[in-house]
């Protein structure tokens, strides 16, 4: 059995895919690792350069384009069969876009082998221009997502900076709410009492979920950041605004699908009108 499982989801990023291979496999160190690739039905080749240039990575092609977390959790299944419903000791969730340094998945390993009270941690996310990608969130709450929903970041900032956890001091390990999804490493202890991503989740949220699942069903499990490590997050942003087109129908349905599952319905209903009042009826 392997030291550590990473799971990359892949859909026509050829390139970055092929980087972050080569990364992985260059920074090996004591630990042993295995790669699982989901290709999600891509277009442009990245199936066939995964089988010709990296054998060794376990690849398993998509004939439809499914959300994010169907596709690890395809990933996650087939460990499990091969193991015979057992798992490695760590699954790192890595996004394909994510630029690893040389010590990333060393550090990160290190790090988590001597803190086994986290569960889930994420390392330090760096932009293109060097600075920090702001990973860490609180539990989203419905003033907090009123406030996005209708762009009043600028009026209430107070409200939206306790969300986003805008003074979290990125130099120091802590102990947070939950972590961003494009650096995810799970030791697999908190598979306890659920081993999989809730697929109910296209996009967005689907980590959040997790965090909070994990906080309320595993007894001693926590959501960490730590400092150790430093991974590439390019298309990372620190901006305040809703995303667009399609990705917003995706963010929408996913926030409304979290408040459903873990908060007062009430709430839901408020921001299922909220949602009609911006305009976003899909």
């Amino acid at each position: 059995m392997v030291d550590l499982s990473i799971v990359i989801v892949s859909w026509d990023e050829k390139k970055k895919l092929r980087r972050n291979l080569e990364k992985i496999y260059k920074s090996r160190g004591n630990f042993s690792y295995e790669v699982y690739v989901v290709d999600n039905n891509s277009s442009d080749g990245s199936a066939e350069m995964v089988r010709e240039e990296f054998p060794e990575v376990n690849l398993i092609e998509k004939k439809e384009t499914v959300g994010f977390a169907a596709a690890s959790n395809k990933a996650l299944s087939e460990m499990m069969k091969i193991y015979s419903g057992k798992i490695s000791k760590y699954v790192l969730l890595l996004r394909v876009d994510m630029k690893l340094k040389s010590n990333t998945l060393i550090n990160t390993l290190k790090w988590m082998e001597e803190n086994p009270q986290a569960g889930v941690a994420g390392c330090h996310l760096v932009n293109e221009a060097g600075e920090t990608v702001r990973s860490v969130r609180k539990f989203p709450h419905l003033l907090d997502q009123l406030v996005i929903i209708f762009g009043l970041t600028d009026r209430f900032p107070k409200v939206v900076r306790d969300y986003l956890q805008l003074d979290f001091n990125y130099e120091n390990d802590k102990q947070v709410s939950s972590i961003m999804g494009g650096f995810f490493m799970m030791n697999t202890h908190a598979f306890k009492n659920r081993p999989f991503l809730d697929e109910q989740y296209y996009f967005w949220f689907e980590e959040i979920d997790f965090c909070r699942h994990m906080y309320k069903y595993n007894d001693g499990s926590e959501v960490w950041y730590t400092a150790v490590a430093e991974c590439g997050s390019p298309e990372g942003t620190n901006s305040l605004l809703l995303p667009s087109g399609d990705k917003l129908i995706h963010f929408r349905n996913s926030q409304l699908k979290y408040f459903r599952r873990w908060l007062p319905y009430w709430q839901y209903l408020v921001l299922r009108l909220a949602w009609l009042i911006r305009g976003v009826k899909k």
